[in-house]
């Protein structure tokens, strides 16, 4: 029997303990911001190269080549749980705030992508959050997408958090950042926001699952069989009925363009023994996480998603001490593939309302938007096409 359970994918929360945020000068933040940039660059691996988006079959999308040709990979800090010499590649994608896009200073905006599946999932979205002013970054979680496949102990649940932890402690300097995610993305989102309210300050939560823990019967397999059914996940036909669940409408976006973009991860050396280790190691547990999320949060929900109740919508919104919903018509699970235009105006709209942002003095060379204990905010996304590929674990897994 078809366990709906691992159909969802989590979405990620951010607390924001603190919804007014001040600007106020700081002339010390031009030396710091200098500073972590210059850290940053020396981490950089070197050795790294962005995926070839001509190599599998050709992918046309051109947003798709954009991202790829912006992909970096960065070490960051982990526990030596996770790597014997405490640290992993991370790759990611940046694009930069469009500096005249509006009068308003707001929160920079970390993507976190769904269950096994890559940055590259905001190939659309990015651009236009940039446009609008806000600083984007998509980021890979450990395991998935190009991140580092080799000389890692553990892609656990955990590793994928204390990873994406790191990520932000050397790419963002740890100043505060508001989380949003969607799918499973959404559950290292919410742990990580739950986890660390003085740095999460704000929330978006795309087609998210935050309320049901674990991933099903995959985590209690033999370590053979799992194997046989991670197999079963990269295939083309597989992936292909995951993008047919994800749309309203299919015809235009289950194209052969997604399929590649969404599987061109999975044919890398170590694909498989990460994903492994994920999913015998119990995946993520979010469930008792969200009711402990502070922050301002906006649920961003797709009318005609089939891979997650509607009811979840509510849920987040009957759970979360200060929620708010937008639903997105005529659209499926993927929000920020499907609509990208509606939902940068949604995400735009909540970030620079009077929980988050001022306006700015008219001296910019010597500013820093702050909270109340002089903190720089930040906002990260998850997004989530993962919920199609772990429905795909739960067709392998409940068959077997």
């Amino acid at each position: 029997m078809l366990l709906k359970f691992t159909l969802l994918s989590a979405l990620l929360l951010a607390p924001s303990v603190s919804n007014a945020f001040v600007v106020q000068n700081n002339r010390n933040f031009a030396t710091r911001q200098h500073a972590s940039v210059l850290s940053v660059a020396s981490l950089l691996d070197e050795t790294f190269s962005p995926p070839d988006t001509m190599g599998v079959g050709e992918i046309s999308e051109q947003a798709c080549a954009d991202a790829a040709s912006k992909m970096k990979r960065v070490k960051v800090p982990v526990p030596e749980y996770v790597s014997d010499d405490g640290e992993v590649g991370i790759s990611y994608v940046h694009w930069p705030a469009a500096k005249s896009a509006s009068s308003k200073k707001t929160l920079p905006i970390l993507l976190v992508h769904g269950f096994d599946s890559s940055c590259l999932e905001y190939r659309r979205l990015g651009p236009k959050l940039a446009e609008l002013g806000i600083d984007t970054y998509a980021v890979d979680l450990l395991g998935w997408g190009y991140s580092q496949l080799d000389s890692v102990n553990s892609f656990s649940a955990d590793a994928k958090v204390d990873a994406l932890k790191g990520f932000w402690e050397v790419v963002g300097d740890n100043q505060p950042v508001s989380v949003a995610g969607a799918s499973l993305g959404g559950a290292a989102s919410i742990i990580f926001a739950a986890d660390n309210p003085d740095i999460v300050k704000g929330c978006v939560f795309i087609d998210a699952q935050g309320f049901t823990d674990g991933v099903g019967p995959m985590a209690f397999l033999p370590k053979f069989l799992a194997e046989a059914g991670v197999n079963v996940l990269k295939t083309e036909k597989l992936r292909s009925s995951a993008n047919q669940m994800s749309y309203y409408d299919p015809e235009t976006f289950a194209t052969d363009d997604a399929l590649k973009v969404g599987r061109m991860h999975c044919l890398r050396d170590g694909w498989n023994e990460a994903l492994v280790s994920f999913m015998t190691s119990g995946g993520f547990s979010p469930s008792k996480k969200v009711p402990l999320i502070e922050a301002p949060s906006l649920i961003l929900w797709g009318r005609q998603d089939t891979i997650l109740d509607l009811d979840f919508a509510q849920k987040f919104l009957d759970t979360l001490p200060d929620g708010q919903i937008q639903w997105v018509e005529e659209c499926g699970h993927v929000p920020h593939l499907e609509q990208p235009e509606f939902t940068a105006e949604a995400i735009n709209t909540f970030l620079r309302s009077d929980k988050f942002v001022t306006e700015e003095p008219e001296d910019m060379d010597n500013l820093i938007v702050t909270n109340a204990n002089g903190n720089v905010p930040t906002t990260v996304v998850v997004g989530g096409l993962g919920a199609a590929a772990i429905a795909a674990a739960a067709v392998i897994s409940s068959s077997m």
